[in-house]
């Protein structure tokens, strides 16, 4: 599971698959194991957040980070706490400041999106989704989240999970259903 879990926390990212893949070599090593387990990417994951924060304060102008930083909160709350998952569907056609500021923190790494078309089952029939993950690093490590829901959208057999009503976000509250 180390491979599949240091994937899903680079994001995509080949400087975050090498920074964290560093971290996870050092954190097996602190434990004396000759090989490297999820639970090692799951703390150098949870550790590479602070190295994220800094690039996020970084790379935004002083008077968009509150803001950014405000709809990033929304959206760790509602997959965290509302619907216990890591990942979230956003309604393609969807326009506004917030969804605006969706795709700058997939630009800033906190946000990935993981499928450019996804449809829902049952009541949304017709419409188009975007489905987001939250980066690992706000879920894992020392403040892992016991019972969370990973959805494992890089494996065929687990699509269904990301087309439930329940993961859509809008204004931060889950739908019925």
């Amino acid at each position: 599971g180390a491979v599949d879990r240091l994937v899903l926390a680079c994001g995509g990212v080949a400087r975050d698959f090498l920074s964290i893949f560093r971290r996870s070599v050092d954190v097996a090593r602190e434990r004396q194991a000759d090989k490297i387990n999820a639970e090692d990417i799951n703390v150098a994951s949870g550790e590479y957040d602070s190295s994220k924060r800094e690039e996020f304060k970084r790379d935004t102008y002083s008077d968009e980070e509150g803001s950014l930083d405000a709809v990033f909160q929304k959206v760790r709350q509602f997959c965290l706490e509302k619907v216990n998952s890591n990942c979230f569907l956003l309604n393609k056609d969807a326009k506004g400041n917030d969804i605006t500021q969706i795709h700058e923190l997939v630009d800033l790494k906190l946000l990935h999106l993981i499928r450019s078309r996804v449809t829902v089952k049952t009541t949304r029939q017709g419409k188009i989704y975007e489905a987001y993950m939250l980066d690992l690093s706000q879920y894992a490590g020392s403040r892992k989240r016991r019972g969370l829901e990973i959805v494992e959208f890089w494996k065929p057999e687990s699509s269904d999970s990301l087309r439930r009503v329940k993961l859509i976000f809008d204004d931060g509250e889950p739908h019925a259903g």
